[in-house]
């Protein structure tokens, strides 16, 4: 039936689905073991409420069930492009994706953890930042005992290379 012929009233409401984190167009979708199965985990609870959504409603039923499809067909995009990479296989004496890093920052002697992870898996409060950071591109294939420089607006933050280490 044509749309001309439907109420207003009666339109499909689009479901506004929030993007997942970026990931540029062409880059490699880089995955942790643990972010794969967080992912897996994600897709597994999507498909539960899908199965148990219980809306008394018919509309907000449907409305309900195509937000659940569009965060799913997202969410399988996302699956279907990982890059598992197996952390036990990089040069262990190098910083490469996977790799727990610990820093000492500046001059402030202060000490941080980070992994490098996927976008997906990134998340600075628990001390993963993305493979794609700024801070990341500096560290990858450095050393214990390296230095790095990363350039923010108005000043240069100096990072040495504490440990090195892949979980």
């Amino acid at each position: 039936m044509s749309r001309g012929f439907v109420k207003e009233g009666d339109q499909e409401e689009i479901p506004m689905v929030p993007p997942r984190a970026f990931l540029p167009e062409g880059a490699a979708n880089y995955v942790t073991r643990e972010g794969m199965n967080e992912l897996l985990s994600e897709k597994e609870q999507i498909l539960n409420e899908k199965e148990h959504l219980n809306k008394s409603n018919e509309n907000e039923k449907r409305i309900a069930l195509n937000h659940l499809n569009a965060k799913l067909q997202l969410l399988n995009n996302r699956i279907d492009t990982a890059i598992v990479i197996h952390t036990d296989e990089q040069p262990q004496d190098e910083i490469r994706f996977g790799a727990k890093v610990t820093l000492t920052i500046g001059e402030t002697g202060i000490i941080k953890t980070f992994q490098i992870v996927g976008v997906d898996e990134a998340d600075v409060s628990k001390g993963k930042i993305s493979f794609l950071s700024p801070l990341a591109n500096e560290l990858i294939d450095k050393k214990t005992g390296d230095k790095v420089v990363l350039k923010r607006p108005g000043k240069e933050i100096v990072y040495q290379i504490m440990n090195i280490a892949y979980p």
